[in-house]
């Protein structure tokens, strides 16, 4: 069957289209993002905005047409932590649904934690044992860890990479340089809200592999020096602490515009760079996680996992 995952996140608009069946890979069909930012129109009031609900609306309605061309028998859709945090987040799906007939869903950061795992494992397989799997959004932080499909411990902390920008780091949207003070400041507040989970994960035992996922994660991985993209999914790539503290030291002292320029970071997300390394250092410090390896399959892929597994025998 030909299915489409329509996952609307902080920063973008994604929709891929596989070809799959039960326990078969998913063949990857057709891929296609919108850079939408919908966090950054949720405004101290705590409203998604006139503005970015017309920008959502334009957004879903395009997807909607390019699954048709594509001839998904399925379209699921998912929003994650933007529409978590506006208050009227519910109203706007209601009236997307309206407009559009998509139910998008709205996912919990336990959900997401749960769905990335299960991805995660089904790449690296069973023989790599207890997984810890770490995703820095652009909206939320979520971590998960255990030996089965379904992790002993799932949790989501509001410190993705696109928040921690606009909390401490604004002038980097601007294309300037990270303030080492607001970076400090940063750390210290990731750090006091990794403490408990740090406890946690750390209470159902040392994982045998460290995976990470995410655009933040890739990104921090090509800067340190993996391979770039464009040569394959299967090629491993890892990013150490070590590797990932000489960026940080790097990225706080150069402008965000001139970061963008570099191979591997995509301009629209380049101002967001610091404050990514910021939180994956400090995850990996708390954490006691010396290297993470880097896996492609992340929440889109475990949407579409768990949907095939609900098939049975079909």
């Amino acid at each position: 069957m030909r299915l489409g995952v329509l996952d609307v996140g902080s920063n973008t608009v994604h929709l891929i289209v596989v070809d799959a069946h039960r326990g078969a890979h998913p063949t990857p069909m057709h891929d296609d993002r919108s850079v939408l930012r919908l966090a950054e129109h949720v405004g101290p009031d705590g409203l998604l905005s006139k503005t970015g609900e017309k920008a959502l609306l334009r957004a879903v309605q395009k997807a909607c047409d390019q699954a048709e061309e594509q001839g998904c028998d399925e379209l699921m859709a998912l929003v994650t932590s933007a529409i978590r945090d506006a208050d009227n987040g519910l109203e706007v799906l209601a009236r997307i649904r309206e407009r559009t007939g998509v139910d998008l869903q709205v996912l919990t950061g336990e959900d997401e934690a749960r769905l990335t795992f299960l991805a995660v494992r089904r790449w690296f397989g069973w023989s790599a044992g207890k997984l810890l799997v770490l995703d820095i959004g652009g909206g939320s932080l979520e971590l998960a860890s255990g030996v089965d499909e379904d992790p002993d411990v799932a949790l989501s902390l509001p410190l993705g990479a696109g928040r921690m920008t606009r909390r401490f780091l604004p002038d980097a949207r601007d294309g300037g340089r990270p303030d080492l003070a607001a970076l400090a400041e940063l750390d210290a507040y990731a750090a006091d809200l990794l403490g408990p989970a740090a406890k946690q994960l750390k209470s159902v035992g040392r994982p045998d592999i460290v995976a990470a996922t995410s655009k933040t994660f890739r990104t921090l991985a090509r800067l340190t020096g993996a391979a770039p993209y464009s040569a394959g999914l299967q090629v491993p790539r890892e990013l150490t602490r070590a590797g990932l503290g000489q960026l940080v030291g790097f990225v706080s002292r150069i402008e965000s515009a001139a970061l963008a320029e570099l191979p591997g970071v995509s301009p629209d997300r380049a101002h967001q760079v610091p404050a990514g390394a910021a939180v994956a250092a400090a995850t990996m410090r708390l954490l006691d996680v010396t290297c993470v390896r880097i896996c492609p399959w992340a929440l889109r892929e475990g949407v579409i996992l768990r949907r095939l597994d609900s098939l049975g025998g079909a």
